[in-house]
């Protein structure tokens, strides 16, 4: 399976090149439209297109995501100069995403390596060990309100202005991130001379960023928070059976597929992360394993809200109403 993978793994400049104008185009126009009908006193009207805006921004943002793992574009430097130049859309210092996310491919589903560049969970046994103050703390943390409602705009519009937990060493860090934010402050006070009021710029660009961020977090989650996830101890975790069993294929419409730039292959992504998004699509069909593994509808996905722990004797993802159980019993 990893050999047929492999197999597309070349990038397509053309496909590329496609899908940055499909994508970054509708995007500019839409902004624009947005901006223009909020300084002119219709800014209620732009609130519904927020929603198309903040699917495309999902969308430029797994372009900058393929940038980083190398994968969108045949040059190195063609990759990280597009990436950069995306992060001025999505927010994210491209660098340290970058690196935090190279972490994370490289320690999915191991219980050892916790911690950097996805979504903190903790062993039934782990969350029984801890004080009752911690163990609300991290029932808190777990809801799903403040973890994808709350949380990822958060982490988005605040935490990525901060040089911190990105798993880069610390000067590298501030200068990724103080470039990024010194760019965004330089673009939003040009913005501002342009419509004549930072209020309408943050008008428009807070909920647009925002529909992104609540897209994203959902689909992070999803991706390796499900019930028949797979996380192994060190001594045991295989990097091919962590990417093939421990994330989904989350099956969505087509539309929405589009928009969140096949993401949710994200089974065959972790197989081999160098195979661009535009050709995931082809890899999944080339394989009649690769489309029956890991499969999770939008109605499959719903339930995932409710796990939180990784049961070690039942070997899947539960929720806290199991742990419950286990303490009566």
């Amino acid at each position: 399976m990893a050999r047929h993978c492999a197999t597309f793994r070349e990038p397509i400049p053309k496909l590329a090149v496609r899908q940055v104008a499909n994508t970054l185009l509708p995007y500019l126009i839409l902004c624009a439209l947005m901006l223009g009908m909020a300084a002119n006193g219709y800014a209620l009207l732009t609130l519904p297109l927020a929603v198309p805006a903040g699917g495309l921004l999902v969308r430029l943002f797994i372009i900058q995501h393929d940038c980083g793992h190398g994968s969108f574009l045949p040059s190195r430097r063609g990759n990280d100069w597009l990436g950069r130049a995306l992060s001025l859309l999505t927010v994210t210092p491209y660098d340290s995403w970058k690196r935090a996310h190279a972490l994370h491919h490289a320690s999915t589903g191991d219980l050892s390596r916790r911690g950097t560049g996805d979504i903190h969970t903790l062993t039934v046994r782990e969350y029984l060990a801890l004080p009752r103050r911690s163990r609300l703390r991290y029932r808190l943390y777990r809801n799903p309100l403040i973890l994808i409602v709350l949380g990822s705009p958060l982490n988005f519009l605040l935490l990525q202005r901060l040089p911190s937990g990105v798993g880069l060493p610390w000067r590298t860090a501030w200068r990724d991130v103080l470039a990024l934010d010194a760019a965004l402050f330089a673009g939003l006070a040009l913005l501002t001379l342009a419509v004549g009021g930072v209020g309408t710029v943050l008008w428009v660009f807070l909920p647009v960023i925002s529909v992104a961020a609540w897209i994203g977090g959902w689909l992070f989650y999803v991706q390796h928070q499900y019930e028949e996830t797979v996380w192994e101890e060190a001594d045991t975790w295989d990097f091919h059976r962590a990417a093939l069993g421990g994330s989904s294929y989350y099956v969505l419409p087509r539309v929405l597929q589009w928009f969140t730039g096949n993401v949710g292959l994200h089974h065959v992504h972790h197989l081999n992360s160098r195979i661009p998004n535009y050709r995931l699509q082809e890899c999944l069909d080339g394989h009649e394993i690769l489309g029956r593994v890991g499969r999770l509808t939008l109605r499959d996905s719903l339930g995932c809200l409710n796990l939180a722990l990784w049961d070690e004797d039942a070997r899947k993802l539960v929720g806290f109403a199991r742990v419950r159980r286990l303490q009566v019993a």
